[in-house]
């Protein structure tokens, strides 16, 4: 696929004399780039963040909370406020 970026100048220079210095294309520098930044994004969000693949798994017990709050808040009001200390 191709795609057209914005690089700063200085940037772009650098990384077609690094590419130049080891013998391969831009385009070939840039691909393993992506793809190693990629790489460890993923693996320090799975090494990091084991408890995300819980994340919204208790989203349905919501209204459920809610409504034992209500219950709670309820039964303090019918306490007498000399009660309460």
């Amino acid at each position: 696929m191709k795609t057209t970026l914005e690089i700063p100048e200085p940037l772009f220079r650098k990384v077609k004399a690094s590419a130049a210095r080891q013998g391969r294309t831009l385009k070939q520098l840039v691909q393993e780039a992506l793809s190693e930044k990629i790489a460890r994004i993923d693996g320090v969000n799975r090494k990091q963040k084991p408890w995300m693949v819980l994340a919204g798994r208790l989203k349905h017990l919501h209204r459920e909370n809610r409504r034992i709050e209500r219950v709670i808040e309820a039964e303090f009001e019918n306490i007498e406020p000399e009660d309460r200390q």
